[in-house]
């Protein structure tokens, strides 16, 4: 028996193993996600603001024209202004309505780049969303669109012009491309919770350690 130590090269297809094995994931880079995050949420609230005002100013406030139907009697543009939240409720409470939005943006920038949520490409993605509609809203909410005329409850309204429904009877409250941000971006943070759930430490760490102690035996049962 010979008490040489086996070299690599004596077992090249060991080697490659281990290192294939000791391969890390590269390091995400928490200012390419501020990047993507920043870029959804200003192209959502621009796109939203932009839509809002070239409908108002081609179809009117609200009540000056009729529905223009897209596809007739199920999807049309109407103008409202909504001075509630969803559904209307909690009408006249705008200033609450704004102070929300702001704790909500505050609290999404805390969760992804203080807590590091934003390594998750879905949830920056999902929270870049939410944001855009954030944006869209609150620029309404704050009465940065309203003119001397209009009425007062519309200083913290916030304007909609899609309209969908399945028939006079069943008819949704108008929305607007912000409210459409906000419910895609809800919805891929109720996918995350239940269908993506990252790979607990625990299990990451055990499978580190297997694989640790399968280099560590192999070159004792070679020169054995």
């Amino acid at each position: 028996m010979s008490d040489r130590p086996v070299s690599e090269e004596s077992h090249p297809e060991d080697s490659r193993e281990a290192d294939a094995v000791s391969v890390t994931p590269r390091p995400v880079s928490l200012v390419q996600r501020a990047a993507l995050f920043i870029s959804l949420a200003v192209v959502g609230g621009i796109v939203d603001l932009w839509t809002k005002h070239a409908v108002f100013l081609r179809r009117g406030l609200p009540g000056e024209m009729d529905i223009w139907w897209v596809w007739e009697p199920f999807f049309g543009i109407e103008t409202a202004v909504n001075i509630g939240a969803v559904f209307g409720i909690g009408a006249g409470k705008g200033a609450l309505f704004a102070t929300a939005s702001v704790l909500a943006a505050i609290g999404i920038v805390v969760w992804l780049f203080v807590f590091r949520a934003a390594e998750s490409l879905w949830l920056t993605v999902a929270l870049g969303l939410v944001g855009g509609g954030i944006i869209g809203n609150l620029y309404d909410r704050l009465g940065l669109w309203w003119q001397p005329g209009y009425p007062d409850a519309w200083q913290s309204g916030v304007r909609d012009w899609i309209l969908w429904r399945i028939n006079e009877r069943w008819t949704w409250p108008n929305f607007n491309i912000a409210d459409s941000l906000l419910v895609v971006g809800a919805c891929m943070l109720l996918y995350q919770s239940f269908f993506l759930q990252p790979v607990p430490p625990a299990q990451t760490k055990s499978a580190s350690a297997k694989s640790t102690d399968h280099r560590d035996d192999k070159p004792a049962e070679d020169s054995a």
